[in-house]
């Protein structure tokens, strides 16, 4: 359901929902639900092989069912769904400017992000559910040992802010967003810088006012939504990354 045009959807992060992983999170943003994991190998691509530093990357898929209509899965269909290719690049991408891979040593940290339930805002609820996961499991080298101290960067949130019936609107609903006529999607850290903008014209085109709201509008919810994060972490998971820049 909509909620008031400045405000973020009800949220919720369930953390440490995967045992084996070294880092998880439950994330649900409104009716969108999901899930991130974060898998640590010692191991990177091949063509970081003997550079000393580490890599971060991800996955994304959406469950049969995660929307009203089943979609069959990629396995099924023999190919990868382009749109969720698109939106895994977009969650490494954003989650790598999280971390100070030359610190991180010789090692990959992968983000899977499942999508349980779709209503909307699915690429941002996984950045901003990601960066929990990540946290847990740069927490975790820590503990064990296999780090000096976090490498990490400022935090990183994503929201999707649009303009509909004239009106801007924080984090879109699948209601809202299917109706808007501007829909974009931010990528901010916690020092309030842009990791990524993703705007487009649906309906009618926007002028560079209300581009310069809706991207005000965006920075106001991911403040919120980096102060929730933290909280979900939690002050022991947050105390072994106190002066690592979060």
């Amino acid at each position: 359901m909509p909620t008031a045009p400045d405000q973020l959807r009800p949220l919720t992060f369930e953390i440490g929902v995967n045992r084996h992983a070294e880092g998880s999170a439950l994330i649900a943003v409104g009716e969108t639900r999901v899930l991130c994991t974060a898998s640590i190998s010692e191991d990177v691509p091949p063509w970081l092989r003997g550079q000393g530093r580490g890599w971060i990357t991800a996955e994304y898929g959406m469950l049969p069912r995660a929307t009203q209509q089943r979609k069959p899965r990629d396995i099924t269909r023999g190919r990868p769904d382009a749109r969720g290719l698109e939106i895994q690049r977009l969650i490494g991408r954003s989650l790598r400017q999280a971390v100070d891979t030359d610190r991180l040593g010789q090692r990959t940290i992968f983000i899977d992000c499942d999508v349980l339930q779709a209503d909307g805002g699915t690429r941002t609820a996984a950045i901003t559910g990601g960066m929990v996961a990540l946290a847990q499991a740069l927490a975790w080298l820590k503990k064990q040992g296999l780090i000096e101290s976090v490498p990490l960067r400022p935090f990183v949130a994503a929201v999707s802010v649009g303009i509909v019936g004239g009106e801007p609107i924080l984090d879109l609903c699948y209601e809202e967003d299917a109706r808007a006529d501007v829909d974009m999607n931010v990528v901010m850290n916690e020092g309030g810088r842009f990791i990524e903008i993703q705007g487009t014209a649906e309906r009618e085109p926007f002028d560079r006012d209300q581009l310069a709201g809706l991207l005000d509008l965006a920075a106001r919810g991911i403040e919120q939504l980096i102060a929730k994060q933290q909280d979900a972490l939690g002050p022991d998971i947050m105390a072994e990354i106190i002066g690592a820049g979060a």
